[in-house]
């Protein structure tokens, strides 16, 4: 895995490839390739490991020349991430090139076999196998050759495929990977694995289905599945428009999306409070899961990774409160294997920013196997997660750039925050709904406070960003905070850290406590707090560095924690999408004094589609 762009039409590919590959950089990747058909119907390839720059010194103004092409950024999981690695790979004749997201779990046999053929391979992947079988089942046309080797593969994949032997063709195929064509003017069209890589040139889109080819030409494109049946498949519109990818002068997108969270955070809530009603209208939840039907569930699975499942276990607390049904909160890469106790009465809720990480897509589908009702909270419009599920709700939070999530994570509790109005309106008066609605409406404005105070926190920033390990800690509502306040830092800065339940310290962490041990507590004025405080009164007999994220006029803390960062009051269920603010603040500014690679932090991807 893990970006992919195509080409066929009037003009250059190369630099539109390389252009489109940039608007996919923030997925994370280890090197980057491509492949053009020159006139007379060879491929020329360039690729590199390293970042993009590297690929494109390396042409050093030579650019392949070419109106059709492929090209990819590699996220190593099959070899080392090597230029030999790097994709597009090729057959053995040098006659197919292919890129590829996703895993072939077969492609030890596959390579074997082929190898008994007389093919001889070139790399460690999965991917050069798929060459060298597409080469192996060539009969009359690329898209039969493609359709033929992808009948003898088990796993996932995203491909994009051209050859000198059918050069007016760019074929494309999923399977598990998100693929999409780009339907531009004049003849041109695109493949790619990501909206970003395209919307320069169209907003209009096709998404591919698993187990479904598509044919682009200058003359237009076909989907198939993997059989040679026409498909009719409808074109959808990207509705953000180009900027929306783009920095706005700020120092790295993660900044920016920290700083438009306002923002992401007022969208996801846009006509969607009924003030006076005192609950929240979500319209793609009306006709698969209308409130007054919420009661014939039994129990409420939330399934998610990263962190989507921090999220996701701040909404297990919401809907026990205020639904009053029991509500577990499971990793989707361990949910699918456990074989999980679920029927028809079972609510599956999938929640992802991307709506496409492998490991909640098959959770979801694992649920509605055994006849759980699946509903997904997803970022990305048009995803799998959103296609697959029998309802669902978006975030609207608009694209998000930096590998680690921030302003998806806000606009998931508030959603979440939005789920627990709309099927709780039974179990709570209309007072008690209005004045929910009424904290969340006031979310926007009490962000913005926090992020205007970002230099008192880069300052706290310079006191501890050398330090080795971190501890955070949190209860109720803030234990999942202590967590993504733990992950962000480690995502970024690369320092170790651990999120733990307060009460949990003194089951082993104390341990690790002395001078030396920077202690974040979250320890705002809850129905927790005097917990809390005892904890940080641990933390301190023993040395440790306590900073403390509290609520306004709350002075108790002063003289007791080293450092106090001060966010705006609300309802203890909503304290969390402001407590977290300064934690994601904290993570960057230690990240950047690291001199660390905020928005590509290493070895992580923004969209992970392998298990």
């Amino acid at each position: 895995m893990c970006g992919i762009v195509g080409y066929i039409g009037k003009i250059e590919a190369a630099p539109l490839l390389i252009e489109g590959l940039r608007r996919l950089e923030y997925r994370g990747y280890d090197s980057a390739g491509l492949t053009t058909i020159a006139a007379d119907g060879s491929l020329h390839t360039r690729k590199r490991a390293g970042k993009l720059n590297a690929l494109v010194e390396s042409i050093d103004g030579n650019m392949p020349l070419g109106t059709v092409g492929i090209a990819h950024t590699r996220w190593a999981t099959h070899g080392a991430p090597t230029t030999p690695n790097a994709h597009p790979h090729h057959d053995g004749r040098d006659e197919i090139a292919v890129v590829h997201n996703g895993i072939i779990e077969n492609a030890g046999a596959l390579r074997l076999k082929l190898r008994e053929l007389g093919h001889v391979f070139r790399s460690e992947t999965d991917t050069e196998v798929l060459a060298h079988l597409i080469d192996e089942m060539y009969a009359d046309s690329l898209e039969q050759a493609v359709a033929a080797a992808l009948a003898q593969v088990e796993g996932t994949y995203g491909i994009a495929v051209v050859s000198s032997r059918d050069p007016e063709k760019v074929v494309a195929a999923r399977l598990g990977s998100p693929l999409l064509l780009g339907i531009g003017d004049d003849g041109q069209y695109f493949v790619a694995s990501d909206a970003a890589a395209v919307v320069a040139y169209t907003r209009n889109v096709v998404y591919l289905d698993d187990g479904e080819v598509a044919v682009l030409t200058r003359d237009g494109y076909q989907t198939l599945d993997l059989k040679g049946q026409p498909l009719i498949k409808e074109v959808s519109e990207v509705s953000w428009d180009l900027d929306k990818i783009e920095r706005g002068g700020h120092a790295h997108y993660m900044l920016k999306e920290i700083i438009e969270q306002p923002h992401s955070v007022e969208d996801t809530m846009r006509g969607r409070l009924l003030e006076e009603e005192g609950t929240a209208r979500l319209g793609g939840l009306r006709n698969c899961l209308p409130p007054e039907e919420v009661d014939r569930f039994n129990h409420i699975i939330f399934t998610a990774c990263g962190t989507s499942w921090h999220a996701a276990l701040i909404g297990e607390y919401m809907l026990e409160e205020f639904v009053r049904i029991p509500v577990e909160t499971e990793y989707a890469s361990e949910f699918r294997y456990r074989n999980p106790v679920l029927d028809d009465r079972s609510l599956v809720i999938a929640i992802s920013q991307s709506g496409e990480t492998a490991d909640t897509l098959a959770a979801l589908r694992e649920g509605k196997r055994h006849g759980a009702r699946g509903v997904s909270i997803v970022n990305v419009v048009g995803s799998t997660i959103a296609r697959e599920s029998d309802c669902g709700v978006y975030l609207h939070a608009g694209p998000e750039i930096g590998v680690a999530s921030t302003k998806a994570f806000t606009s998931q509790v508030v959603a979440l925050a939005l789920l627990g109005l709309y099927l709780g309106r039974g179990n709570m008066s209309v007072l008690q709904g209005r004045e929910i609605v009424e904290a969340l409406r006031k979310l926007p404005m009490q962000i913005k406070e926090i992020i205007d105070r970002s230099d008192e926190i880069r300052e706290l920033a310079e006191l501890y960003h050398e330090h080795p390990n971190f501890l955070y800690l949190g209860r109720g509502y803030n234990f999942p905070v202590a967590l993504e306040g733990a992950l962000k830092l480690k995502e970024i800065s690369y320092i170790h850290a651990e999120g733990y339940p307060a009460a949990e310290m003194k089951h082993g962490p104390i341990a690790l406590i002395d001078e030396n041990m920077p202690v974040v507590v979250i320890a705002p004025r809850d129905s927790v707090y005097t917990k809390v405080l005892s904890n940080i009164e641990e933390v301190k007999a023993r040395g440790g560095r306590v900073i403390a994220i509290t609520t306004e006029g709350n002075g108790e803390l002063s003289g007791l924690a080293d450092h106090i960062i001060k966010v705006p009051r609300t309802r203890e269920m909503l304290q969390p999408v402001l407590t977290v603010v300064p934690l994601q603040l904290l993570a960057y500014h230690i990240a950047v004094l690291r001199g660390c690679n905020v928005d590509q932090p290493r070895n992580l991807a923004k969209s992970v589609t392998v298990e």
